[in-house]
């Protein structure tokens, strides 16, 4: 069994440095910016933005409850049980044996440790409970793209192995699909029929762009 952990450990690490080795002054702003949380504050106000138009207050304040739960039990999940146990330290952190060979941007190396990674629960326990809520194709399609762009960033910025982000990924997952569960059984609404749930997309898409030319002209 160690031999098996350590086998899986090392492809891990070798697999962080193919991934955290392509990098530019473009990326170097890209992928800083694109990992912030203000960023995206106009994508969640469009979220807010298509439920209301959509749904009477109490369902809308039923969703809202239920992806605040996403997020809490993804990152709580992560943060406070499973890192604890696990402590492995982050791909760039002081102790790492990869440490000086992993790239790093603006000298920040992350404090604590790394796995499984709270961005990447967050990420895709949004992204996926979006996906149940709404089921369109378009949306779905995006916000995956954005949750995997999400988690790229945090490996090339040196923050966490791909082992940390599956890890994470999974956790999101499971705290989607378990708030939505919960969230059908208080409102047996279709949300499967909102309209306009393009709107989230669009602003996703137009602050990316804007995150693009910002690095275009910083690079």
């Amino acid at each position: 069994m160690n031999g098996i952990i350590e086998t899986m450990a090392n492809a891990d690490q070798s697999l962080f440095l193919y991934l955290n080795s392509f990098h530019s002054t473009f990326w170097d702003y890209f992928m800083s910016i694109f990992t912030g949380k203000f960023i995206w504050i106009p994508m969640y106000v469009s979220i807010l933005y298509v439920l209301l138009k959509n749904y009477s207050w109490k369902t809308v304040l039923f969703c809202l409850i239920a992806i605040a739960l996403t997020i809490t039990f993804a990152d709580q999940i992560c943060a406070s049980v499973i890192r604890p146990i696990v402590e492995r330290p982050r791909p760039s952190a002081e102790g790492s044996p990869i440490a000086d060979l992993a790239y790093i941007v603006n000298g920040r190396r992350g404090g604590g440790y790394g796995f499984p990674s709270c961005h990447a629960s967050n990420s895709f326990g949004l992204a996926f409970f979006l996906i149940l809520l709404f089921r369109k194709g378009w949306l779905s399609l995006f916000i995956c793209c954005w949750a995997v762009v999400n988690c790229y960033t945090r490996i090339y910025l040196g923050l966490h192995y791909p082992g940390d982000l599956i890890a994470g990924m999974l956790v999101g997952g499971c705290g989607a699909a378990i708030m939505y569960g919960l969230l059908r059984l208080v409102d047996k609404t279709n949300f499967a029929h909102a309209k306009q749930t393009s709107v989230i997309a669009y602003v996703g898409l137009l602050t990316t762009l804007g995150i693009v030319i910002y690095a275009i002209t910083q690079g």
